[in-house]
């Protein structure tokens, strides 16, 4: 154990890693409400280049800058995008699509909101954008005002929805060949690892709340290597800009310590796989409400919670499409893996898809709520969580019924033992949750015909390219991606 500890000693606080080298702010600055306010604070910060950044049908975060000259323009008319972008899978094979080729732009327009400085990229900043057309219309091929049409039909309901993802990925480096290198092989939860990755820690920590996120656990997973943080709920919209701002910080600063963070769901073919669980719950439109919540009602799960939950699990094979988007996905999704391979719910049971999490003491009316374990972070934040709102407001419209919690790992039934719960395997792979999604009618109508058309075709790319390359090539591919 001495030895391998020496061999990190950049990772530990006390051994020569520099926290000096950033300078915090003691609390960041509040979230601009304006370009004008977004303007002024990355002149004060002076800031020379600021992202303007969006997640791509791939699962792939890709954006450009703009010079600190000029910016307020820059905000307010977009930068040029191809439209072909969203037809680009992550290998950057660009698929066919129609509408999506040489011929036409969109605009890549900032949310002030969202603007964030970089503590790992010295001099920039960043916001998250909507693709406009040129008229300024939300374009047919945009994630982000997907979500936002989903908020909207939540918000006519006096419904909100408050989100928050959990973020698992592998810590580590890469040897001569590309092959990823774990930074340790201890325990789960264990000391020793948090020994390891102590000064890393440290700096995500403080790199997120310069940003404005609150990082509120933090500890190693079960793999080796792998690391899992959570970040405050938030609003729909801002839990998504903020999974961005999460995964983009995990990353960045491993880089600057010349490390490697992936969030591939499975870069590792021998260890467990990295989830993105969503934690979620809906709230009365002030926020002080969470209609989760009924204390006389079984479990304290409102009628409006079990509806929402039971729509989500009715369009699970193919919301997963969604949520685990990728060919690596679905090595991560086997049984007896907590990895959730079958349509089930159940209370605290992480081999559920949905788990019904158990509320804190002296604060249940505030934190009943529902984790989805069918996630992972090559997903596009903001087409998961749009994916899982259409599928709860369907739920809550047409009155489902939630089954009867499992309380027993469910491959661990028989065969008629799930068929008489209604229990089902969900689709084995990216293939199979792909034809799910275009069967599933309310999933489709959310996401419009272009985004549907363009995700499909992209993600039928990547199932192309990956056939026959073998194993190596793909874990390389998604660790490099995400």
């Amino acid at each position: 154990m001495a030895d391998r500890g020496a061999e990190h000693d950049h990772l530990n606080g006390t051994n020569g890693l520099d926290f000096e080298d950033i300078d915090y702010d003691d609390s960041p600055p509040p979230r601009p409400a304006s370009i004008a306010e977004a303007v002024a604070q990355a002149s004060e910060a002076n800031l020379s280049l600021v992202r303007f950044l969006y997640c791509d049908n791939g699962g792939a975060v890709r954006g450009k800058m703009s010079n600190i000259r000029g910016l307020a323009d820059r905000m307010t008319s977009g930068i040029a995008l191809t439209v072909a972008m969203q037809a680009m899978n992550m290998l950057d094979h660009l698929q066919s699509v129609d509408g999506l080729g040489p011929v036409g732009e969109v605009r890549l327009t900032p949310d002030p909101a969202s603007f964030v400085r970089l503590p790992y990229a010295s001099g920039q900043g960043a916001m998250m954008c909507d693709l406009l057309t040129l008229d300024g219309s939300p374009w047919g091929a945009c994630p982000r005002s997907f979500l936002k049409r989903q908020i909207a039909r939540a918000a006519e309901r006096g419904l909100h929805l408050q989100a928050a993802f959990e973020c698992e990925f592998t810590l580590g480096s890469t040897d001569d060949e590309g092959n990823l290198v774990p930074i340790d092989q201890d325990l789960c939860f264990s000391s020793a690892a948090m020994n390891i990755s102590a000064g890393y820690a440290y700096e995500l920590l403080e790199a997120l709340r310069f940003q404005g996120l609150e990082l509120e656990q933090y500890y190693p997973e079960l793999g080796h290597g792998q690391q899992e943080f959570s970040i405050r709920h938030a609003d729909a919209l801002r839990a998504a800009d903020d999974a961005i701002v999460a995964r983009e910080t995990a990353r960045g600063l491993a880089l600057s310590q010349g490390l490697v963070a992936t969030f591939a769901p499975k870069p590792l073919a021998d260890q467990a796989g990295n989830g993105a669980h969503i934690h979620f719950s809906v709230w009365d439109p002030a926020g002080s409400r969470n209609l989760f919540y009924d204390g006389g009602a079984p479990y304290k799960l409102s009628t409006l919670g079990r509806q929402f939950i039971a729509g989500v699990l009715a369009h699970l094979p193919g919301l997963l499409a969604i949520t685990c988007p990728t060919v690596n996905s679905y090595r991560r999704l086997q049984p007896h893996s907590w990895a959730s391979a079958f349509t089930c719910w159940g209370l605290d049971n992480r081999e559920g898809a949905l788990r019904l999490a158990s509320p804190f003491r002296h604060s249940e009316s505030a934190t009943v709520n529902a984790e989805l374990k069918s996630s992972d972070g090559s997903n596009n934040p903001y087409l998961a969580l749009g994916g899982l709102l259409a599928a709860g407001l369907d739920g809550i419209q047409q009155r489902l019924e939630l089954s009867e919690p499992v309380q027993v790992d469910p491959a661990n039934l028989s065969d008629a033992e799930r068929e008489a719960r209604g229990i089902r395997r969900l689709p084995q792979s990216l293939g199979e949750a792909l034809d799910a999604l275009e069967r599933d009618r309310v999933l489709s109508e959310a996401l419009g015909p272009l985004l549907l058309a363009s995700f499909v075709a992209v993600k039928r790319g990547e199932i192309t390219d990956f056939i026959g390359e073998g194993m190596d090539y793909e874990l390389r591919a998604h660790a490099r991606t995400f």
